[in-house]
């Protein structure tokens, strides 16, 4: 079975919700103890319906079910459970990167593809309006996906969620157009 790559609509919320607490709960233990993975599924998986709104959302649906979720935002939220410094603002994609939200694949949808597919959608669609970086702040279990599309660290961060709990994370970013790498002969 194939996963089609689609622009959410609001009628996904629920299902991208429960994908997205599936995903944490199945993902992040070989990351994060399990208090951490339990304030995870509680306050990252939330979905942001602006981003929906937007149409900067994706999901990848295969045989009527979404396996992978995850989208770019041109406003000024990093990401979920995130409330210091964000808002609603648009971002001025001359001088602030755009913002890559919300990431999840299922567990037996792993290492297929998807989430490259998906960055690669929301790579197209920041270019498409004038941005020329992208920005997000990974999760511990997300981390290896984005250095794999050429984002690089900037810092190693600590999450606090809205209960106290703490999460590792990094601080990523990368050009909207990478540096062509060289050929040698």
């Amino acid at each position: 079975m194939e996963a089609v790559l689609r622009v959410a609509v609001r009628a996904d919320g629920p299902a991208v919700a429960e994908l997205a607490r599936a995903s944490v709960r199945e993902l992040f233990p070989a990351y994060y103890d399990p208090a951490q993975t339990a304030s995870a599924a509680e306050h990252i998986t939330t979905l942001d319906t602006a981003l929906i709104d937007d149409g900067t959302y994706y999901v990848h649906e295969a045989g009527g079910e979404i396996v992978a979720c995850g989208g770019w935002s041109r406003r000024n939220k990093l990401f979920n459970a995130s409330t210091a410094g964000a808002d609603a603002r648009l971002l001025d994609p001359a001088t602030e990167p755009a913002r890559i939200r919300a990431m999840f694949v299922r567990s037996d949808w792993t290492r297929r593809g998807l989430g490259r597919a998906i960055l690669d959608a929301c790579t197209d669609a920041a270019r498409a309006e004038g941005f020329t970086q992208l920005a997000l702040m990974a999760t511990l279990p997300g981390v290896p996906l984005y250095k794999a599309f050429g984002f690089t660290e900037v810092e190693s961060a600590e999450l606090p969620m809205p209960d106290g709990v703490v999460l590792g994370a990094v601080a990523m970013e990368r050009p909207v157009d990478p540096p062509v790498k060289e050929k040698t002969v």
